[in-house]
């Protein structure tokens, strides 16, 4: 059955729109599809023009490119056409039928083709054509799909728009307008002269560029060194430039250039004459020089580091600095060896450090160096700092006289040493007077060499230098070659390799006496006093173990003639002495220490109830203990490299302490062999080295730990093992040189062994109470009174404690406070490394 034919207007009345939408929704897709290439290269032609190309090529590039661009766009024309379809009806209709549910438009104009005659069949067939009927009303435009990606594989479109998309946000329509119809007698002539400027400034200010065209007002703010760039077109001549900021001494000719660049040096007037033309009044902003000075007094820590704090400062920023160290010769003692004229010898130079980042247009640094091996060390000089800035100005400091920082030397015949090789660096014509001055030490050398072996090095010396002196045959290598052995034996009588405790305390206390005497500086009166803390320790805890030994049966003397003195109250004598030194008493520190060496050298230690020697706990607890102190220090040493690295400052030798001091082979539980870390070049790959020994150390204490079988004691080998596996990691990151990793392991290796001391404590006075149960007071030993060989309260956990010194007076509770304020305060500045923020966050947590 056909359709009733005055259904069909009005079924295309209802789609009208809809299909009107579609069919040129089809054509916009057929037209993208076959002119994508025409207006790429359209695009990208509009995109060199706004970016100026033509400008800075010769005119017959821009010709060449204008005829391979025009023949592209003729192919692509060409290539379009053919490819371009206008869409039916029919097909609009489609796509429009496809979109809706049941295909309603084809149904709505098909015919029944069989049961026409049928009543039930027609009723059916009208229903269905009603249905989808009403379903045409839900008919909508169909979007266009205008992605062209299966025309354009290799997206040429997407680099004619990001050219465009360039030349939008750098480039201009002017450049445009000024080459439209190129050609004598073209257009140019009609549309008349026209010009473009730019103003660069120095790279080294982070200043924008600037585009003259957009500029109207009157006057433009410069900075000095900006570059001016001018470009003129149309007809030769109806354009010229008019300047007083560069200084040129423009002809008539010349100002008619049309390409001019030029720098500004000075404020004046820029202008552009003829039509279109423009007028500003430059007003220039100096570069001024940049500035430098010494900022605060130079610190010189006891092995001759110097730090030089100096603050530098510039508009745009310091690029560059240079130290100057002069020997001020008319400030010079001119006795003895320097007496005759010093040998030439060139300016010491050294880079400032920079800020690593943040800004240097003001910072204040610290020259960090060690020159107590140069000729000129300890005698007057003249410092000079000179900074550079961006555009290579320079800024000097006045010369400052002082003297140049170096080592120091307390035990005479090192300071004689040093003095005498100052005078062979000085003139090695000295070396004559020198021999004989190392022959009068060498003539009564009982009293002034400790060891033998000093001795003959020094007579060899001598002897080597006096036949030197005699033929004339010291040479500079020669030269340096004698400097460097003086200075050997120097720092070996100096800092000495002691092994009996007893003698490195005397020594550490000589020095500083001798320090005193001469009027050392604050700095080097508190390191030389903290080595004789640690050499006291150290005496101390040798003496214990060696009357342990000779006295098995713990003999005690009659306590009405002993005086019972601790640790803590020996460390208190020290804090005395040093705060004497440092209010200038130097006498009362003088008596005080006479009296602290008597009580030392008539020190008995005394062994607590039960006999001489250690219990296996103790053991354990000290061993334990031992760990830890060297795991902190090693933690420490890997903080400082981690600093060292990023500040680019610090000249610490991998192995050394805290103080500066080289380690002794075996010193601790888990010093290294004298054959680990030795010859290498990296300080992380020992660093892990002595890590590694650490863990198998730890690993040993666990396998002996004592508190078997208690809860406390599990507790502590888990928290070993902790630890351990900690050590592990902390070993794995050093070799990967990766110290900030290294650092947090380390952390949580020393988190773990305080733990485990602190349950190994518990199990240990678990155990004691145990056993105090069973024996009750029938020895007549009360444990409340019991004291290690210091003579200090055990306590009530096992543990050796310091309580009694450490809680008292109201100094250790502000200084407390000192502390945690300024660990507060340093983990708050955010220009510290994170790694070192998080290193304090962690303290903070733990007090």
């Amino acid at each position: 059955m056909a359709p009733n034919r005055t259904d069909i207007p009005e079924i295309f009345r209802t789609l009208r729109w809809p299909l009107v939408l579609t069919r040129l929704g089809m054509v916009a897709e057929r037209l993208a599809r076959s002119f994508w290439p025409l207006w790429s290269i359209a695009i990208f032609a509009l995109a060199l023009l706004m970016l100026g190309v033509q400008d800075e090529v010769a005119v017959e590039w821009v010709w060449g490119a204008a005829a391979l661009l025009g023949a592209g766009a003729i192919w692509a024309g060409w290539y379009g056409v053919r490819q371009f379809r206008w869409p039916s009806r029919g097909a609009a209709m489609l796509r429009l039928d496809g979109t809706l549910r049941g295909n309603p438009i084809q149904a709505a104009l098909d015919t029944q083709a069989i049961g026409g005659g049928d009543a039930s069949s027609t009723a059916v067939w009208r229903a269905h054509q009603k249905r989808m009927r009403d379903r045409l009303a839900e008919a909508r435009a169909v979007e266009p799909d205008l992605r062209v990606s299966k025309n354009d594989p290799l997206a040429l479109r997407y680099v004619a728009l990001l050219a465009l998309s360039v030349a939008i946000l750098f480039g201009s329509l002017v450049r445009v307008q000024s080459v439209t119809g190129m050609g004598a007698g073209g257009p140019d002539l009609a549309q008349g002269p026209a010009w473009e400027g730019w103003m660069q400034p120095p790279a080294y200010t982070r200043l924008p560029s600037v585009y003259l065209n957009d500029i109207t007002a009157p006057e433009i703010d410069v900075p000095e060194g900006a570059e001016i760039t001018l470009r003129m077109y149309g007809e030769v001549g109806a354009l010229s430039v008019r300047e007083s900021i560069s200084g040129r001494d423009l002809s008539p000719e010349e100002a008619q250039d049309t390409a001019q660049d030029f720098a500004v040096l000075k404020s004046g007037e820029l202008a552009v004459d003829g039509p279109g033309g423009r007028v500003w009044q430059i007003a220039l902003i100096p570069d001024a020089a940049p500035d430098v000075k010494r900022d605060g007094e130079i610190e010189v820590s006891y092995e001759g580091e110097a730090q030089i704090p100096f603050t530098a400062s510039d508009d745009h920023g310091v690029v560059m600095g240079t130290a100057r160290f002069t020997l001020d010769l008319a400030a010079v003692d001119r006795r003895y060896g320097r007496a005759i004229e010093p040998e030439p010898r060139e300016t010491i130079e050294v880079p400032l450090p920079m800020p690593v980042a943040g800004d240097r247009s003001e910072f204040t640094e610290a020259l960090v160096g060690n020159f107590s091996l140069h000729p000129w060390a300890n005698l007057p000089v003249k410092l000079s700092l000179e900074v550079q800035d961006g555009r290579g100005q320079s800024g000097l400091s006045e010369p400052q006289s002082l003297t140049m920082p170096g080592r120091r030397f307390f035990d005479p015949v090192a300071a004689a040493l040093i003095e005498q090789r100052q005078a062979l660096l000085w003139n090695r014509e000295n070396a004559a007077n020198i021999a004989m001055i190392f022959k009068t030490i060498l003539n009564e050398p009982d009293d002034l060499f400790r060891k033998d072996v000093e001795y003959m090095r020094l007579r060899a010396l001598t002897k080597r230098l006096e036949t030197l002196a005699k033929y004339g045959a010291i040479t500079d290598e020669k030269q340096d070659e004698l400097a460097q052995k003086m200075w050997d034996l120097a720092l070996e009588m100096e800092e000495g390799d002691l092994d009996d405790a007893r003698e490195r305390m005397e020594r550490a206390r000589e020095r500083l006496e001798e320090a005193m005497k001469n009027g050392a500086s604050d700095q080097e009166i508190a390191e030389l006093m903290q080595e004789l803390r640690e050499a006291t320790r150290d005496y101390m805890r040798q003496l214990g173990q060696q009357q342990a030994r000779e006295n098995p049966e713990g003999q005690q003397m009659n306590p009405q003639d002993m005086i019972e003195m601790s640790q803590d109250d020996i460390q208190r004598m020290m804090d005395r002495i040093q705060e004497l030194m440092e209010q200038g008493r130097m006498a009362e520190a003088a008596e005080a220490m006479r009296q602290l060496q008597e009580m030392l050298d008539n020190m008995q230690i005394t062994q607590g109830p039960g006999g001489g020697g250690q219990s296996p706990g103790e053991q354990a607890m000290e061993g334990l203990a031992d760990t830890l102190r060297e795991q902190q220090e090693l933690s420490d040493e890997a903080f400082r490299d981690l600093n060292n690295g990023q500040r680019g400052q610090g000249q610490r030798q991998p192995g050394q302490g805290p103080q500066g001091q080289d380690r002794q082979p075996g010193q601790g539980q888990a010093g290294r062999d004298p054959g680990q870390g030795q010859g290498g070049d990296d300080p992380a790959r020992e660093l892990a080295e002595r890590q590694r020994a650490l863990r198998d150390e730890l690993n040993r204490q666990r396998q002996a730990l004592p508190g078997q079988g208690t809860e406390a004691g599990e507790r502590a080998a888990e928290a070993l093992e902790r630890a351990e596996g900690a050590m592990d990691g902390a070993e794995r990151a050093l070799r990967d040189g990766d110290l900030g990793r290294a650092i947090d392991q380390q952390s949580r290796a020393l988190e773990a062994l305080r733990e485990g001391m602190r349950d190994l404590g518990e199990a240990l006075a678990q155990q004691q109470q145990q056993r105090t149960g069973e024996q009750g007071f029938a020895d007549g030993g009360d444990p409340g009174e019991q004291r290690d060989p210091l003579g200090r309260n055990t306590g009530n956990t096992g543990r050796v404690g310091t309580d009694e010194g450490l809680l008292q007076g109201q100094d250790v509770y502000r200084r407390a406070e000192e502390l945690l304020g300024e660990l507060r305060r340093r983990s708050g500045e955010l220009d510290r490394p994170e790694e070192e923020r998080n290193y304090l966050d962690r303290l903070l947590e733990r007090f």
